[in-house]
């Protein structure tokens, strides 16, 4: 299956390609969106071929030895899962955001851009200037939170994990969304959280990851197949779990902050600067903004069902 690239009825640019599946949006005059597109696609053509030759690498545990890669996309995946390597980590856990971050460094390259994004599945890149900004809404199972990014703040990656996305999971996360200085930075960093938000409970079942997929990276380790009905403490006490890892990685610099979901339940690892916003009790605006974001089920072929219940990018600057 050769790489496809289409254009959106709004104008937004759709690169497909095996499991990748793009939505990328520029800002600026449309001359440079114009050639800004181009350098996209002509740049997606390589990203699946090139990882796969070197998926037998990228599939195994990250250990002492830092792992020799050679595709741009495969390197920045290394760099991202190094300073986990004291826990099981490959680096495919960070697949889908560093993908992200290198078609959105061919996207602006050379180019005047007010703002952009390139959204690989629910994990985002960002690109902004001075004075301008994106919103990004939390859907869980509605509009739950609103995360407004800014030039002046560190955060150019967004990524979600949890239970029910596109990857396996360990843990029983609804979602566990992560900001960082880059989307391959937030996406194994939203792996490792989403894991952390877990309890010991009969409701829970779980299997070994290659029962489900002989090729998972996960090998023999158990993974969660469903959850059933948890008592309140006992989802309390996973997201206190997930909570306790998000401060240890803010801390060391890792991420600049979380938001982690289970039953209804949230747990915020924020600094009082950083974006997240409820959705609770505030008015119009917001279903204003559902509506807008909501666009992006069905637009692009079948969504990956990870972007359900992920961070999708509005067209709003305040």
């Amino acid at each position: 299956m050769s790489a496809v690239a289409a254009r959106l009825a709004d104008g937004r640019l759709h690169l497909q390609h095996g499991p990748i599946d793009l939505v990328i949006e520029a800002f600026g005059a449309s001359s440079e969106v114009e050639r800004a597109y181009g350098q996209a696609v002509d740049r997606f053509a390589d990203i699946l071929p090139t990882l796969v030759r070197e998926l037998p690498v990228l599939r195994r545990p990250v250990g002492d030895a830092y792992p020799l890669l050679q595709g741009p996309v495969a390197r920045r995946m290394a760099e991202a899962v190094w300073p986990h390597r004291a826990v099981f980590v490959t680096p495919m856990a960070a697949v889908a955001g560093a993908v992200a971050d290198e078609m959105l460094q061919a996207l602006v390259a050379g180019r005047t851009l007010d703002k952009a994004y390139v959204n690989d599945g629910g994990d985002i890149a960002l690109h902004l200037t001075p004075g301008h900004a994106l919103r990004a809404g939390l859907f869980v199972s509605a509009l739950d939170g609103v995360a407004r990014l800014a030039h002046g703040q560190p955060s150019r990656g967004i990524a979600t994990s949890g239970r029910g996305g596109r990857s396996f999971s360990r843990g029983i996360a609804d979602s566990a969304t992560v900001l960082a200085r880059t989307a391959a930075a937030a996406d194994a960093a939203a792996t490792l959280i989403a894991n952390a938000v877990d309890c010991d409970h009969p409701a829970i079942e779980r299997r070994p990851a290659r029962d489900l997929d002989p090729d998972s990276d996960l090998g023999d380790l158990a993974v969660t197949v469903s959850v059933g009905p948890l008592p309140e403490a006992a989802v309390a006490g996973a997201l206190d779990r997930g909570a306790v890892e998000a401060r240890r990685l803010r801390n060391r610099g890792l991420i600049d902050g979380a938001a982690l979901s289970l039953r209804g339940q949230w747990r915020l690892v924020v600094e009082s600067q950083l974006p997240f916003v409820s959705t609770e009790g505030h008015g119009p605006e917001w279903r204003d903004l559902l509506s807008t974001t909501s666009r992006f089920s069905g637009e692009a072929g079948t969504l990956p069902a990870k972007a359900r219940h992920s961070l999708q990018l509005d067209r709003v600057v305040e």
